[in-house]
């Protein structure tokens, strides 16, 4: 599966407070596209819209969606957020990806 880190979670639920979302309705959808420089780009989106196929998790009160599909090139990633001097923004850790581009934002496998 998927992990979610508290602080990538902390800051889940601050975007899903600063937008007034329905914390009951919301699920973070993750999953991946085609395109990036490195073959996959990572896709990260507040929803309300859940498929029967989703897998459903639920980590640290953020209830997490993925698409089977999806989760062939993600299972085992972890994601955190990171907020330093160089940027800010959620960072993926995905022991599938071959190779990455320098952003961190596309993969290959």
């Amino acid at each position: 599966m998927i992990t979610l880190t508290e602080t990538a979670a902390r800051e889940i639920n601050s975007i899903i407070d600063e937008q007034e979302l329905d914390r009951d309705a919301v699920r973070l959808r993750v999953g991946v596209k085609g395109g990036g420089c490195s073959g996959f780009s990572y896709l990260l989106d507040l929803t309300e819209n859940q498929q029967e196929t989703d897998q459903v998790i639920e980590q640290h009160g953020v209830t997490v969606i993925i698409d089977p599909r999806s989760l062939l090139y993600l299972d085992g990633t972890t994601i955190d957020f990171k907020d330093e001097v160089m940027g800010r923004g959620f960072v993926f850790n995905n022991p599938n990806a071959t190779s990455s581009c320098g952003c961190g934002s596309s993969f290959a496998v």
